[in-house]
């Protein structure tokens, strides 16, 4: 019986070696090319952010940076779309609540 092939398979790609971030302080495995929001749906998980008004979970939606429900902070770094971003080793992701800043305004 012959083994089923994979898509890293049918397109010969070779993902470089993982590497750690972390989500909250949870150790996170990324690969080499991928968006912070592709290793934290690899890892399971799916929200990173939460509304300003009613404190509701988000995560990504459209995957090419247009809907912006996917920000999170990066590095201390607020808003940044984490569908866009490429996950890089040692990176600390931390889930933004409402937008982002400490005081409206700020």
């Amino acid at each position: 019986m012959a083994r089923e092939r994979t898509p890293a398979d049918l397109v010969g790609a070779e993902p470089g070696a993982e590497f750690e971030i972390t989500f909250d302080g949870r150790p996170v495995t990324g690969l080499p090319g991928q968006s912070i929001a592709a290793a934290l749906w690899g890892a399971g998980i799916l929200a990173w952010r939460t509304t300003r008004n009613g404190a509701r979970p988000r995560g990504a939606f459209c995957g090419i940076g247009q809907c912006y429900d996917c920000l999170a902070t990066v590095n201390g770094e607020p808003n940044r779309r984490a569908c866009l971003v490429p996950a890089r080793p040692g990176d600390a992701i931390t889930t933004q609540e409402g937008h982002g800043h400490d005081r409206i305004g700020s």
